[in-house]
């Protein structure tokens, strides 16, 4: 049993980091009223955490390849436990969304360093089992996430959702830096950060997000939303012209010649957009419009987590059988039926209205949220995997991210109405008709290029071939 103890140290930090994604939905409309903040700086308090997260994963990816993913891991979890510390004792609505921002630097660190940690210390069937388990217990974080969120807020206030994190990362943190339960240490590579590249894509994401955001207050003509365009346009250009020219980049660009791994970055990034980011306004809907509590709205909207983490549990040992691109695809599909499902929604709706969509869109998850992180990692060298897990996860977190706050803005568009529950009809239709077409043409998308890697070296062959028991890594989230 003593060689699971480093997966369990390793789970319980990845539980921590993604059940902070879905329980802060949940506690918006609490955390609004107490901090007297706007529509938009609630948009910033979910956003800025997947923000930081999509503009540094790949920048920690690089580092845990140089500097090791367990000192990486570590440093993470300090950083984050810190972070949710202040979230708890914020002030105003500027200082929570700092400490978000921090949470996602600390979040970085860890998420990516956990499957390059996981690759590293298992093999075999070894390797397929560590990360079934790894994908189940974050599918178990989406689950749990927002009942746990409205537990907490109902019973002792939104500030207890950030302070639940310290003696979690406490336990983590105390398994991983004891003698007889150390994480392995990970093979470093040698070689200089590419910061200039880091920065670049930081001010491309950060800049495209935030015009995207601010678009819905300000509109479309505004000097700031278009010039947040113009300097998220510029910096990537920077950012591809100093990938092809550094000697160790952050992102290869060679691995986008490759039409699967383009594929795998388009569907994690659509399935986050089209999966996850209406539930932040679906959540606001539940409470605002049909004033049910934080734990009731939590249950509401956990179906479909629920879901995705038992279909991958089913059908997870049997996705091997077949090509990648169908569950992966087939799953996105799902996707699109089910948020499509959720435009039933009406200004005399109950919370009831959600189920079939919710139901549909969980199958979807649990279907194609396997194989993506183990297809990728299949794809590359072993030395690769932290540029891999790394490029893989900011696709996610990033389309979370845009997804929010594309949908936020279409939902301020369309709010309109004599009363709450008409005004709140109005916006989330579109909203889910958005997200519902995204899943599709993800799913399309992702049919027409993944097919099944082919493995450089021996190396790579068990994590081709057992990984397909993951479970979803990032139904929180994504």
């Amino acid at each position: 049993m003593r060689k699971w103890i480093p997966l369990a140290a390793i789970c319980l930090g990845a539980f921590m980091l993604l059940v902070d994604v879905s329980i802060v939905n949940v506690a918006l409309p609490d955390m609004s009223a107490d901090l007297h903040s706007s529509f938009t700086s609630l948009q910033w308090v979910v956003d800025i955490y997947a923000l930081t997260l999509a503009a540094l994963l790949m920048v920690c990816g690089s580092l845990g390849d140089r500097l090791g993913h367990r000192r990486l891991y570590l440093t993470g979890l300090v950083v984050f436990a810190a972070a949710s510390l202040v979230c708890a004792l914020a002030p105003d609505a500027a200082t929570l969304i700092t400490a978000r921002a921090v949470q996602g630097v600390g979040g970085a660190a860890m998420m990516t360093s956990t499957t390059a940690l996981i690759a590293g210390a298992y093999q075999g069937r070894d390797r397929g089992t560590a990360f079934g388990v790894w994908g189940a217990v974050n599918g178990a974080a989406a689950a749990v996430g927002p009942v746990l969120g409205g537990l907490l807020t109902d019973q002792f206030g939104w500030r207890a959702i950030f302070m639940v994190n310290l003696p979690v990362a406490a336990v983590a943190l105390a398994m991983t830096l004891g003698k007889r339960l150390a994480l392995p240490r990970a093979h470093a590579v040698e070689g200089r950060i590419d910061s200039l590249g880091a920065v670049a894509f930081t001010v491309f994401a950060a800049a495209l997000t935030y015009g995207l955001i601010e678009s819905g207050d300000r509109g479309w003509g505004s000097a700031v939303v278009l010039g947040s365009l113009v300097v998220s346009a510029l910096a990537l250009i920077v950012f591809v012209a100093t990938e092809l020219r550094v000697h160790r980049p952050l992102l290869d660009l060679s691995l986008l010649r490759g039409r699967s791994f383009v594929g795998l970055l388009a569907g994690g990034l659509l399935l986050s957009a089209a999966a996850f980011a209406e539930l932040t306004y679906t959540s606001l809907w539940l409470q605002q419009a049909l004033h049910l509590s934080p734990l009731t709205a939590g249950l509401a909207v956990s179906p479909m987590a629920a879901t995705a983490f038992v279909v991958a549990l089913a059908t997870g040992r049997a996705l091997h059988r077949f090509p990648p691109q169908l569950p992966i695809g087939v799953g996105l599909l799902f996707i699109g039926i089910g948020t499509l499902l959720l435009t039933a929604v009406s200004g005399t709706s109950g919370w009831t209205a959600l189920l079939p969509g919710m139901l549909v869109t969980g199958v979807g998850v649990g279907l194609s949220t396997p194989m993506l992180m183990a297809t990728a990692l299949a794809s590359v060298s072993p030395q690769r995997a932290g540029m891999a897990s790394g490029a893989l996860n900011t696709a996610r977190q990033l389309g979370y991210a845009l997804g929010i706050a594309v949908l936020g803005t279409i939902f301020q568009q369309h709010a309109h109405g004599s009363a709450p529950r008409t005004a709140f009809a109005a916006g989330l239709h579109p909203v889910f008709l958005t997200a519902g077409l995204t899943g599709l043409a993800a799913g399309l998308l992702v049919l027409a290029l993944v097919r099944r890697p082919h493995a450089a070296a021996p190396a790579t062959a068990p994590l081709a071939t057992s990984a397909t028991t993951t479970a979803p890594a990032d139904s929180a989230a994504r």
